[in-house]
């Protein structure tokens, strides 16, 4: 394969993280609830605002990362069980 050379705009950014849009209500809505409930909330709290405040193109993908999200935490747990000698879950 033969690509272009990265431009000064392309070498800048590419080591910037991308966030995507539910990431970026996650924290919208992570930020409201510690400023309206000092007190507490439930984690479930900020995905379900999160999840409910994008936009319906964008809602397909957010499950999409939810469930990546999940699979990798379950395989990493699975991974310290099997490493602490515990067995997989």
């Amino acid at each position: 394969m033969n690509f272009d050379p990265l431009t000064t705009f392309d070498e800048i950014t590419s080591s910037v993280p991308r966030v995507s849009p539910f990431r970026t209500m996650w924290n919208e809505a992570e930020e409201l609830l510690h400023a309206t409930r000092p007190d507490g909330f439930e984690v479930e709290e900020i995905g379900r605002i999160a999840f409910a405040d994008l936009p319906e193109a964008e809602r397909k993908d957010a499950l999409d990362e939810l469930f990546y999200t999940y699979w990798t935490a379950l395989l990493d747990d699975r991974e310290t069980r099997a490493a602490q000698g515990g067995g997989a879950a």
